[in-house]
């Protein structure tokens, strides 16, 4: 005999679910008081007494902002799949009812990114009412938070961070970046070494010698990092090792360079030149800014869908929603979960996401 096993989606039934709420007068002071279930999402009754679940306005939040559909697909989601029929508004209202409860969270994501003791951070556009915008990107190896801002420079950056930040700032070579001056920073080795072999692939013989020396020296330094990294070199060791890259860097700076990219390359070089190898000088910080590219490319695909927000009221929607589901994924926690007991407290509530402690530490 043989056998066989199948896994299926079960038929769309939705939970009805009544909650008998009690409600009485206090015989001190008079007050009327009302019970109040743990599901309860909210205290309205009559009219508004037929709500969605708090499970229901997590997915559809999760469905908007986390996988990008729109509101009309997600409304198509939630009928074919569960058997609940809303519409577009009503799934507008479940996105936004889920963002106020997690504004909390997203206001100690923002905190504890503040303080921490590396932060890897990264740009990209984004519209709002149709004109073009930014998209800040803000990430540790625990958190990820977003702000869309009208803006691309220092002002923007600091209302995340802080003008005052003192950690180590991981980033690409954006010039506002430069103004945190408290800060250590790491310039992104990865932006450099691409646009090295940008310039070999468009040489011709003889102006490609500058590049391919620079593309040497970071892919050293990458080296040691790996070395250090599997016990195989000290940390002492790795510093030395920056140092004598460093002097390498200051002797290609000295050479006579003529062919005009090269000299554009190298000015920038001088600009970071401080930054080159901080990954090596400091435990526990990243040679790339790989971190916020990653947080970033979900975005991106939803920006391909349908472009941005309509409102700034919808951005914010975008920013705090996106902040706690990726923030989910990046610590393995189940996000319905999470959004689901936001939705259901009565008071502010931040979630256990939150509160990872990545405050700052002395350099290492």
């Amino acid at each position: 005999m043989l056998e066989q096993t199948q896994t299926e989606i079960p038929e769309p039934q939705p939970l009805i679910r009544r909650i008998d709420i009690h409600q009485g007068r206090c015989r001190n002071c008079g007050r009327m008081v009302r019970g109040r279930h743990p599901v309860q999402t909210s205290e309205a009754v009559g009219a508004a007494a037929s709500q969605l679940g708090p499970r229901a306005l997590a997915m559809i939040a999760m469905l908007n902002k986390g996988l990008g559909l729109s509101f009309e697909k997600t409304a198509r989601v939630m009928r074919d799949a569960f058997g609940i029929d809303v519409s577009r508004a009503g799934a507008w209202h479940a996105v936004f009812r889920t963002a106020r409860a997690g504004e909390p969270t997203y206001q100690a994501l923002t905190e504890q990114v503040r303080h921490a003791s590396v932060a890897v951070v990264d740009e990209t556009g984004w519209k709002v009412e149709a004109i073009l915008r930014w998209l800040w990107v803000f990430a540790t190896p625990r958190i990820v938070v977003y702000r869309i801002a009208s803006g691309r420079g220092f002002e923007q950056a600091a209302a995340v961070l802080g003008a005052g930040y003192s950690g180590v700032l991981v980033r690409d070579g954006w010039a506002p970046y430069l103004k945190f001056t408290e800060a250590s920073h790491q310039t992104c080795l990865a932006h450099l070494l691409r646009r090295c072999r940008e310039l070999i692939s468009d040489a011709d013989r003889g102006q490609a010698r500058v590049p391919h020396a620079l593309a040497r020296i970071l892919k050293q330094a990458l080296a040691v990092r790996d070395r250090r990294d599997n016990g195989e070199l000290t940390h002492r060791g790795a510093q030395r090792a920056a140092a004598k890259l460093t002097g390498r860097v200051d002797t290609l700076l000295q050479g006579n360079v003529q062919h005009p990219p090269n000299v554009r390359l190298l000015k920038h070089i001088v600009t970071q030149h401080d930054h080159l190898f901080t990954f090596l000088q400091i435990r526990d910080v990243d040679a790339t800014n790989f971190r916020a590219e990653q947080g970033v490319r979900p975005i991106v695909v939803t920006r391909k869908v349908w472009g941005g927000n309509r409102t700034w009221n919808g951005a914010h929607a975008q920013e705090v929603l996106c902040s706690v589901l990726y923030t989910c994924r990046l610590q393995d926690q189940d996000a319905l979960m999470i959004l689901t007991q936001l939705v259901c407290s009565s008071t502010p509530h931040i979630s256990t996401i939150a509160l990872e402690g990545v405050g700052r530490g002395p350099p290492r």
